[in-house]
């Protein structure tokens, strides 16, 4: 059984063995990286794959298919066994006993199409014990990811976090095209306006990166811009009214800090 107590930080041959439970997205993206990194990796494997021989088993499955997946693992002779983690986000590490169990989440989106980049991105990373919890950091190291912490019962609000930061964005932004485009304007004029507040909110927080008529205070003009979705995208407007009444609270944080 490999120790990270004793691994030498120089041995290629005291990397632990690593099998990837899953062969979608995630699953793929990780061996792949792994292998990269010069890791033993067994898969990605397919549903019901035992991990014999790993040390490491990460499951990368969908939310629902973890404690099955936890479940086909084998533990060989009468040793701790085989690390188990997963790569939920949300889901706590209870759905993994009796292993011990770590969970490594990259706060990275993995797209269908592309190649993702780990490298320089984070990782929420926990762990029953902490041998787990070391080779849960361990894995994200090595696939150039910064690991952090977050205890079970904030994984719900983490992931939420990342939900509204990833997934809503993209939400947001397809409505902008549709809107865009009812004026002859594409999805590239957007980009770079996009890019620019992204860095502004990355470099100066929410209050300072915040522009536009609710941070002027220009009523009219946001009327004149509820008046353009009312005619040509009305399923559109209960998110710009709620969107709206959120950066008006924000433009009051804003002046309220100056």
């Amino acid at each position: 059984m490999w120790e990270l107590e004793r691994e030498p930080a120089h041995s290629a041959r005291a990397r632990p063995r690593c099998a990837i439970v899953g062969a979608g997205r995630l699953g793929r993206a990780l061996a792949a990286g792994l292998r990269d990194a010069g890791w033993d990796v067994d898969g990605p494997l397919g549903r019901g794959a035992d991990g014999q021989h790993a040390d490491i088993v990460v499951l990368a499955v969908p939310d629902a298919e973890i404690g099955n997946a936890a479940a086909a693992i084998r533990r060989a002779g009468s040793g701790p066994g085989p690390l188990v983690g997963h790569c939920s986000g949300a889901t706590t590490l209870d759905v993994l006993a009796p292993h011990e169990a770590f969970s490594l989440h990259p706060l990275m989106t993995v797209p269908a199409d592309g190649e993702p980049r780990f490298a320089g991105a984070s990782a929420a990373v926990a762990g029953t014990t902490e041998r787990a919890r070391a080779g849960a950091q361990r894995l994200a190291t090595a696939l150039g990811l910064v690991p952090f912490d977050v205890a079970d019962g904030d994984r719900a609000a983490y992931h939420a976090a990342a939900s509204i930061a990833s997934n809503f964005l993209v939400t947001l932004e397809a409505a902008a095209e549709q809107l865009a485009a009812s004026a002859g304007v594409d999805r590239a004029a957007l980009v770079p306006l996009v890019e620019a507040t992204v860095r502004n909110w990355a470099v100066l927080g929410p209050e300072r990166a915040l522009t536009g008529p609710i941070a002027r205070g220009d009523e009219e003009t946001v009327t004149c811009q509820r008046h353009a979705l009312a005619e040509r995208a009305p399923s559109l407007l209960p998110l710009f009214d709620a969107l709206a009444e959120a950066t008006r609270a924000l433009a009051a944080r804003s002046k309220a800090a100056a």
